[in-house]
C-alpha cells in the first residue's frame, strides 16, 4: 500500500494544516508513503514567481520539521520531466467533459474567459501525481474526492485500452480532526490565503505573535466556559485547538480553565509548545540553504526513481517507445 498526500504552497502553512493533516502524516507514515509540495498546482491562478519559490521552500522545510523522513518528501516541480510526459498521456486519455465538470473548476471559473487553462487541466496533473507513484490510497477531503475519482477513471481507461500499467487508487477519508476556524471570524476556516487576517496562526509564527493573536480571539458575552459549537463557535474553536494540542476532548478542555483570559492564555501556551520543535527545525533548514537543497534533491531522486519505470511502461504501451 502506498499513500500519497500533497500540500499546495498558496500561502503560509497554518495551524489548521498542521493539526488537521501535516503532523498526522509524520505520525502515521508507512515506509512506502510519499508527501509532496504541489507547487505546480499553485500556478493555476496568477502568481509572483519569487513568492511561489519562497513558499515552496518554506512548506518543504515544515514537512521535514514535523518529522517526515527526508526520502519520503519531494517538491512536485522537481519531477517536471516525468510529470509533464505522463500528464500529456493522461490529457489524451481524459475527455473535455470530464475535465469541465469538475466542481472546483466550475466554481472558480464562473464563466470567465480569462480563467487559466491550467485550472481546467490541473485535475489531470493531479492524476499524474497519483498514478506516477503507484499510489493506492489518497487521503483527501470531500473537496478533492472528485479529482481522485478522475484518476481512477483515467487509470481504468488507460489500462483497458493499452494494457495494465497503473494501480487504480482510491480516496480515503483522513482520521477525523478538528476543523480549525479563523480566530477573528469563527464562521470561516483558517486559510493559507487569508494572510492579512489577524485570526490566522501560522506554523512559523514566533511565540509572542501567537500569544497576541489568541488574546484577540473572538469569544462571546457569556461567562461560563463550555463546549457548544452551534451557539458558541468562537469558544468551541479555542477548546478544539486546546484539545488537539493536549490530547483530551474539547469537553474535558473546558473544565481545565475558569475564564476567557485563562482559556486564551492556556490555548496559546499549548499551541506554542506544539509548534516549537517544528518551527525550530524548519528555521534551521531555511537558514542552511545548501542542506535544504541537498535533502530536496534526495527526495526528488527517490520519487523520480519510483515513478520512472511506470512512466516508461505507459509510454511503451501507448506507442511512444
Amino acid at each position: 500500500m502506498t499513500r500519497l498526500s500533497g500540500i499546495t504552497p498558496s500561502g503560509h502553512v497554518h495551524l489548521g494544516n498542521h493539526l488537521g493533516a501535516v503532523r498526522r502524516w509524520a505520525a502515521d507514515r508507512e515506509p512506502e508513503d510519499l508527501f509532496f509540495v504541489s507547487d505546480l498546482h499553485a500556478m493555476t491562478i496568477p502568481h509572483r514567481p519569487e513568492r511561489l519559490r519562497a513558499l515552496t521552500r518554506e512548506t518543504f522545510a515544515i514537512l521535514l520539521g514535523v518529522g517526515i523522513e527526508p526520502d519520503s518528501v519531494f517538491v512536485q516541480s522537481d519531477l517536471c520531466g516525468e510529470l509533464g510526459a505522463l500528464n500529456w498521456v493522461l490529457e489524451c486519455t481524459c475527455t473535455f467533459g470530464e475535465a469541465a465538470r469538475m466542481i472546483q473548476f466550475k466554481e472558480k471559473a464562473g464563466g470567465q474567459d480569462s480563467v487559466r487553462v491550467g485550472l481546467l487541466t490541473y485535475p489531470v496533473l493531479m492524476s499524474a501525481d497519483i498514478l506516477l507513484q503507484g499510489a493506492t490510497e489518497v487521503p483527501v477531503g470531500t473537496d478533492q474526492d472528485q479529482h481522485v475519482e478522475l484518476a481512477r477513471a483515467l487509470a481504468r481507461r488507460f489500462n483497458s485500452t493499452f494494457g495494465e500499467v497503473f494501480a487504480v487508487p482510491k480516496a480515503v477519508v483522513p482520521k477525523t480532526a478538528a476543523s480549525i476556524r479563523d480566530l477573528s471570524d469563527p464562521g470561516r476556516k483558517m486559510a493559507k490565503s487569508a494572510q492579512q487576517s489577524p485570526g490566522g496562526v501560522f506554523v512559523l509564527d514566533e511565540p509572542d505573535v501567537i500569544s497576541r493573536k489568541f488574546r484577540r480571539a473572538v469569544t462571546d458575552g457569556e461567562s461560563e466556559i463550555r463546549y457548544d459549537p452551534e451557539t458558541r463557535p468562537g469558544v468551541a474553536n479555542l477548546l478544539e485547538i486546546l484539545a488537539a494540542c493536549t490530547g483530551v476532548s474539547p469537553y474535558a478542555a473546558a473544565t481545565s480553565v475558569d475564564s476567557y483570559a485563562d482559556l486564551k492564555d492556556t490555548v496559546a501556551a499549548a499551541v506554542i509548545e506544539e509548534l516549537r520543535p517544528v518551527r525550530e527545525r524548519a528555521r534551521e533548514l531555511l537558514d542552511d540553504p545548501a542542506e535544504l537543497d541537498r535533502v530536496r534533491a534526495q527526495g526528488a531522486k527517490r520519487a523520480a526513481e519510483r515513478g520512472r519505470p511506470r512512466l516508461e511502461a505507459a509510454m511503451r504501451v501507448a506507442g511512444l517507445r
